[in-house]
């Protein structure tokens, strides 16, 4: 009688007799949880990989609190300084015109036309940087004005003078970003010209040779757009099957964690960052627990690491 009257105390204070000790029920849920949150990385990972295009750019470029600055040098080229010199843009295209030749073994009329196609650029290139030279020259001079700015700690320790920085930020960003888009389609198109000059059978049995960006910084978006998929695929997969559970956790919470900081303060709605924040501190629960011992395969690597601390023991 005592023990059913029990039983919903038991079931609001937690099932087990000692809460250092896992019931059946809380090793279902942590590898239910495990689970989940493996399954959430994967199918991240593949649409991100799938999508073919998907860019972190935005994210970085939209990144606020006090780690604003050093999301944005992330950016790959955030201030256009690759793409608004036409002297590196001709030697980058240059380069990947001429690859391009080797890997579908251009002939000399094709390599005539990705010629004339690379100058065609550079000349709608000089072109662009003309109509925008007004904006250009307000863009770089806001960008001294903000460093001016930054520089005055009575302003950035005011949090209503350090929202108007903000503010500047933006608006000076806005100077700059149609004609980096102009400039990116003109790329696109380029990239899209070169392919289009290989034979049908050659571009039925070879992928796309894509023009990548040369890098702006030694880790910025450009590197990080071929990591990040494989990374959320790689966790996901540790984390549903178990496998490395605390290392793959410790780095989903670390990668979640960096995504909440990029939006600090959160705000409010379905976009907000506290989402990551939850999940980042489920990936630590899971980190700490070692949830890949219960149904998974690190159980299999931990009964290795026990087998080896015993004979270990023995020979002592």
């Amino acid at each position: 009688m005592r023990h059913i009257l029990l039983t919903p105390l038991r079931l609001a204070v937690g099932w087990g007799i000692s809460p250092r000790i896992l019931g059946i029920i809380a090793i279902t849920m942590l590898v239910l949880l495990r689970i989940s949150i493996g399954w959430h990385f994967h199918s991240e990972g593949t649409s991100k990989y799938q999508q073919g295009d998907w860019d972190a750019a935005p994210f970085f470029a939209n990144a606020k609190g006090p780690f604003a600055d050093q999301y944005h040098a992330l950016v790959w080229d955030h201030d256009g300084a690759v793409r608004r010199d036409p002297e590196y843009t001709k030697w980058w295209l240059g380069q990947y015109r001429d690859r391009a030749a080797e890997y579908y073994s251009f002939g000399e009329r094709e390599k005539k036309q990705a010629a004339a196609a690379l100058e065609k650029l550079i000349t709608n290139l000089n072109l662009l940087l003309q109509d925008y030279a007004n904006d250009l020259e307000e863009y770089d001079l806001g960008r001294k004005r903000l460093e001016t700015l930054k520089e005055d700690d009575a302003r950035t320790g005011v949090e209503s003078l350090a929202g108007q920085i903000e503010t500047v930020q933006k608006e000076n960003q806005a100077k700059i970003r149609p004609l980096l888009a102009e400039i990116d389609q003109l790329w696109s198109g380029y990239e899209g010209t070169i392919n289009s000059l290989a034979a049908p059978n050659q571009r039925a049995a070879s992928p796309p040779f894509r023009l990548r960006r040369p890098r702006s910084a030694m880790i910025d978006t450009s590197v990080m757009n071929r990591i990040v998929p494989y990374f959320d695929m790689t966790i996901g997969w540790c984390l549903i099957l178990g496998l490395f559970t605390p290392v793959a956790a410790l780095a989903a919470a670390g990668f979640l964690g960096s995504v909440f900081l990029g939006q600090f303060p959160p705000g409010t709605g379905p976009t907000s960052s506290y989402y990551q924040l939850i999940e980042c501190m489920a990936c630590l629960v899971l980190a700490s627990t070692g949830a890949g011992r219960f149904a998974g395969l690190d159980f299999f690597l931990h009964l290795l690491v026990r087998k080896s601390e015993a004979d270990r023991a023995d020979a002592i």
